[in-house]
């Protein structure tokens, strides 16, 4: 198992089709790197769920999974599920986000998600953000689309059971979903924690990695 640090990471784009996709896929990736680094700037975005609870339960868990960064979220009101039909408002508001910064790295849905707001806002970030380390994170659903990742951030047992924590008490409205709940999410960290030699992990997809190994 080959370990590749970010170097130096003071900005991240974290940004998600509906609210709390982020922290499903990289929500103890962000606590991780948050509390190794006060006062790294997160600018996440969300494209749908804007203007009601599901927006109020985003924030604070944004906040919470975030401690001492300066965090920057926008929350958009597209519709659930019909964000390919919204093609031009989605890209105009990724592209916005890109003029806005130029992160060190960016997490972001998987391109080969099978859910098709979760696969439209990922093409849209491979393109905006070319220059960029692009992490796809994955996130459990019905459709069975969890593939085989190429990246991994071991996590520890604090931050693994922090994270679910989290999710517990920051979306109550997702709690009656089937596969919302604590044996879900600890179950793929720990089976991508033994994908990597570890304990938890949570697991990315990469798109393109361009290497500099010197001349």
């Amino acid at each position: 198992m080959i370990r590749l640090g970010a170097g130096r990471l003071e900005r991240i784009v974290a940004v998600g089709a509906h609210c709390d996709d982020i922290a499903i896929g990289a929500g103890g990736t962000l606590l991780a790197m948050c509390r190794a680094r006060p006062g790294i700037r997160v600018d996440a975005l969300v494209l749908c769920g804007g203007g009601g609870e599901r927006e109020q339960e985003e924030r604070a868990a944004l906040a919470a999974f975030c401690p001492g960064a300066e965090l920057r979220l926008t929350v958009l009101e597209l519709p659930d599920g019909r964000l390919p039909s919204r093609w031009e408002e989605a890209k105009a508001a990724v592209e916005e986000l890109r003029a806005e910064t130029d992160p060190d790295l960016v997490l972001a849905p998987r391109t080969d998600d099978a859910h098709q707001d979760h696969r439209c806002l990922a093409k849209l970030m491979t393109t905006a953000f070319r220059d960029h380390l692009v992490l796809g994170y994955e996130i459990v659903k019905w459709d069975g689309d969890l593939g085989r990742p190429a990246a991994y951030q071991p996590l520890s047992p604090e931050h693994a059971e922090h994270k679910v924590r989290l999710l517990q008490e920051h979306y109550p409205s997702q709690r009656h979903r089937p596969w919302y709940d604590r044996e879900a999410f600890l179950g793929l960290a720990r089976i991508r924690g033994i994908e990597c030699h570890a304990r938890y992990a949570e697991a990315f997809a990469v798109t393109k990695l361009t290497l500099d190994l010197g001349d």
